[in-house]
């Protein structure tokens, strides 16, 4: 009789087989889904409890969905139990095919693991097939593919028969959990995509958002922007300029369209334009207005991508220094000049002085013409000695390996004769009766004769030529390209300028002045000058009457 029903029974499974994997496709999310699983393993497959468990991202396995019992759903649904637990069960397990199923004697060693279940007590079976409520029965579901990577595991129990599947039970089992694993499969890759698509409008929004955003700050910042192009025949070409760039440099934007900043930078800041790198170089040069006047302005670069793998252009920023650039001309014009008279003062003069310098004092003896052929060959020097020159111009033997740099040696004329020689004057100015100017008057007076003082010696020498006041009634004026009679011509012509009156408030004054005439040269340290200049001048004093060097 019970073979005869078989076919029936069968039939019956298969027809709930089938209306529970009919129910899985309707399912519209993934949670609807696993607990589609859940119900159709209880509707269709003869079990009075169904658990699923989901792989999550961390490997773990979380309850996803129960059925059967609303008690345990309450207690388990949610919670997690480690892969390491599960690997152990579906290891441990006696092989039904595509089944793991522990029974009653061997389940007591799970007892205390982490994976979440749901089981009662019960009398031993009474027959050997019946299910015990500690028996586990698990059906693997993996992804598909044929591939061995788990999506998760499907727990029945208390199967209403009250027996444990036979062969047609088990095949139903694995079918629908073959199916089940291709719905959830399904369902999880609609909801991947579900995302993806809400997640790339949010980045489109975004990037509008940050498109405007940007359009907004460049065009209305307060200071200069402009994106230039990068690279091919165009490069550094502008190609977008704001209001507060076209105002600063007082062009059109579509005139500044047919420049580069290289085109508008001023010839003395091309070097420094060009070693400004494109990714966060900054410089601080001048650039050209409309009305042929330069501005100083900071540059700072960046470089920015139209899209990920799109053009790549140069943002810079330009941001106007020019009154902070006045404002340090106007501190270092104060720390180099001075205060009352506006010349050059005492380190000023040193370090115009030191500059014109070396430290090599056989450098000095070679003529204009040696320095010349040395670049092109040996030459011998005034005291014979022959000096060779590299291929590349520098000199074999530079002191401390230095190469030949065509400075410009300072060279001081050979005694008192007029030879014919040129070099570096320096006229030491010491002002004869200031003292008594400044005892009987006043220094507002001294300070006046000062300033006048320092007019006149100004209006004697020539564009290039320094006038610098040591300090007191002390001046000096560096004069190149000299002879020793020039250096005596221009003393005269400096003294004779001093001697005229000055009128102070009314008054007229009158002061003296002595000269020493000193040579800078090559070898000697810039005390060594003004010291020599000094003790000519000193000389020069004592060597004329009182008579010609009052004042008052």
């Amino acid at each position: 009789m019970e073979a005869e029903s078989e076919p029936y029974v069968r039939l019956a499974t298969m027809r709930q087989l089938h209306q529970a994997v009919a129910d899985l496709n309707t399912a519209r999310s993934l949670a609807d889904t696993l607990q589609t699983v859940a119900d159709g393993i209880v509707a269709g497959l003869g079990y009075e409890l169904a658990c699923v468990n989901l792989v999550r991202p961390d490997g773990d396995l979380v309850v996803a969905a129960f059925a059967g019992n609303s008690a345990a759903e309450a207690l388990i649904t949610g919670r997690v139990g480690s892969r390491t637990s599960w690997d152990r069960r579906l290891a441990m397990g006696e092989c039904w095919d595509g089944l793991r199923f522990i029974p009653h004697t061997d389940g007591w060693v799970l007892l205390d693991d982490d994976v979440p279940q749901w089981h009662t007590e019960g009398p031993e079976p009474r027959f050997e097939d019946e299910w015990h409520p500690q028996d586990r029965l698990y059906a693997p579901m993996y992804a598909s593919g044929g591939g061995q990577d788990l999506l998760g595991v499907i727990s029945v129990d208390r199967p209403r028969n009250g027996r444990r599947p036979g062969a047609w039970g088990r095949e139903a089992l694995q079918m629908y959990t073959s199916q089940a694993a291709i719905a959830i499969g399904n369902a999880r890759l609609r909801a991947n995509m579900q995302r993806a698509l809400v997640r790339l409008e949010r980045e489109q929004q975004a990037l509008r958002a940050s498109e405007e955003s940007f359009r907004q700050a460049f065009e209305y910042a307060p200071s200069g922007m402009a994106i230039a192009e990068m690279g091919g025949d165009q490069h550094g070409r502008l190609l977008r300029t704001n209001d507060a760039l076209c105002r600063l440099l007082g062009r059109p934007a579509s005139v500044l369209r047919r420049y580069s900043f290289a085109d508008l930078v001023h010839p003395e800041d091309v070097g420094t334009l060009l070693r400004t790198s494109a990714e966060g170089g900054r410089a601080e040069l001048r650039l050209g207005r409309r009305d042929g006047s330069y501005l100083w302005v900071s540059l700072r670069n960046s470089v920015v991508a139209d899209t990920a793998d799109g053009p790549r252009f140069l943002l810079t920023h330009v941001e106007d220094i020019e009154e902070r650039k006045r404002h340090e001309l106007h501190l270092a014009h104060r720390a180099s000049h001075d205060a009352l008279t506006g010349l050059p003062n005492s380190a000023e003069l040193r370090a115009r002085l030191s500059a014109r310098l070396c430290e090599r004092p056989h450098a000095a003896a070679t003529t204009a013409v040696e320095a010349l052929d040395a670049a092109y060959g040996d030459v011998e020097d005034a005291e014979g000695r022959v000096h060779g020159f590299r291929a590349d111009g520098f000199e074999a033997d530079a002191v401390a390996g230095g190469p030949y740099d065509h400075h410009v040696h300072a060279v001081a004329p050979d005694g008192e004769s007029d030879d014919g020689a040129k070099g570096l004057a320096v006229l030491f100015c010491d002002l004869d009766g200031f003292k008594s100017i400044n005892d009987r008057f006043g220094h507002h007076t001294g300070d006046a004769v000062l300033i006048e003082v320092a007019r006149r010696l100004t209006t004697c020498v020539r564009d290039g030529d320094t006038v610098a006041r040591l300090g007191g009634d002390e001046f000096v004026v560096l004069a190149d390209g000299l002879g020793a009679a020039d250096a005596a011509d221009l003393a005269v012509r400096l003294r004779n300028a001093i001697i005229p009156p000055i009128r102070v408030d009314g008054r007229a004054v009158r002061v003296g002045a002595s000269f020493g005439i000193g040579w800078a040269g090559c070898g000697m340290t810039v005390e060594e000058v003004l010291r020599s200049a000094d003790q000519r001048m000193y000389v020069e004093k004592r060597s004329r009457s009182k008579v010609h060097r009052r004042a008052g």
